[in-house]
């Protein structure tokens, strides 16, 4: 028997892109059910959703937030499986029929999650979304579920709640963190999804907030910030409280300097016992060429 879906969409100020995202839902082929809950948008999103009146439903009206918005949707929603995808995100053909599937064939299974892309502005493949298979461990350490790209059975939130919309970034994240304690991941290795990247999105355009949020988040959910947390937040207040680029080579042992100073301070701070397994590695630091040094994939294989 197929298990039911409900798909969720919340929207502010997206009429740019929320045509592209209602048509990779409504182009899905199993039924559905569609609900789009937008923030009182000013621009032309209510002209967009009035298009489609009758294929989906949606409210307009002030929220809270993105987690306020969804937990809104997923309140007047009925379906057993339940997914949510950002008025800038897209699926793609076929995803929410492979994902009933595995539900309707491991009654097991709580989560499932996928591959992904990063899109952008026109809908173009950027990069794959760095997805990893299943570990409740590694995922403390690493968000390596694309949003877009999971969907989850409702009894979870009747179990274990909503999103908390205490977070403004990181909500999606927590949720995950929630539903892994007491569940494993179904890993399907497909590119389910695109995740869209541009200047105005806010984890791109507030990446200090994001790293600030998701710590704090972490130090609250588990008493300890996993060591690779407190260094990329160090990366990213490097680059913002001293305007340094990761990738100018000509700055490289400067930067490298207050990496150091700030890696530490957070490591001693937070996770104490991590500091003098890490350290070793700041040291290496110094010793690696300037050439490799803003190489992106470098510097997070280093971290």
């Amino acid at each position: 028997m197929n298990s039911t879906f409900s798909v969720v969409t919340p929207s502010y100020q997206q009429g740019r892109f929320i045509e592209r995202t209602i048509n990779s839902v409504l182009d899905q082929d199993i039924s559905l059910e569609f609900i789009v809950v937008d923030g009182g948008s000013q621009d032309n999103t209510l002209d967009v959703l009035k298009k489609y009146e009758g294929q989906l439903s949606w409210i307009s009206e002030p929220d809270d937030g993105q987690a306020d918005a969804i937990n809104k949707g997923i309140k007047k929603s009925s379906g057993e499986v339940i997914a949510w995808i950002n008025s800038d995100d897209i699926y793609y053909p076929g995803t929410l029929k492979k994902v009933q599937a595995i539900f309707a064939n491991h009654s097991d299974v709580q989560v499932v999650y996928g591959n992904a892309d990063w899109i952008g502005e026109n809908d173009e493949a950027l990069k794959s979304f760095p997805t990893e298979s299943w570990s409740y461990a590694r995922l403390k350490e690493s968000c390596y579920c694309c949003q877009p790209a999971v969907f989850f059975r409702r009894s979870l939130v009747d179990r274990y709640g909503n999103l908390d919309s205490s977070l403004q970034y990181c909500m999606d994240y927590e949720l995950w963190l929630r539903f892994g304690q007491y569940t494993d991941f179904y890993f399907l290795p497909e590119k389910l999804a695109g995740s869209r990247l541009y200047a105005l999105n806010k984890t791109v355009g507030q990446t200090f907030a994001v790293h600030s949020e998701i710590n704090r988040m972490l130090e609250a959910k588990f008493g300890v910030i996993p060591a690779n947390w407190l260094l990329g937040y160090a990366l990213v207040n490097v680059e913002k409280t001293h305007g340094i680029s990761r990738y100018d080579r000509t700055q490289t042992q400067h930067f490298v300097r207050l990496l150091v100073q700030f890696s530490c301070r957070e490591l001693i701070a937070h996770n104490p016992l991590a500091f003098f397994k890490v350290f070793p590695k700041m040291i290496f630091w110094f010793l690696v060429p300037d050439r490799a040094w803003f190489r992106r994939e470098d510097i997070l294989a280093l971290i």
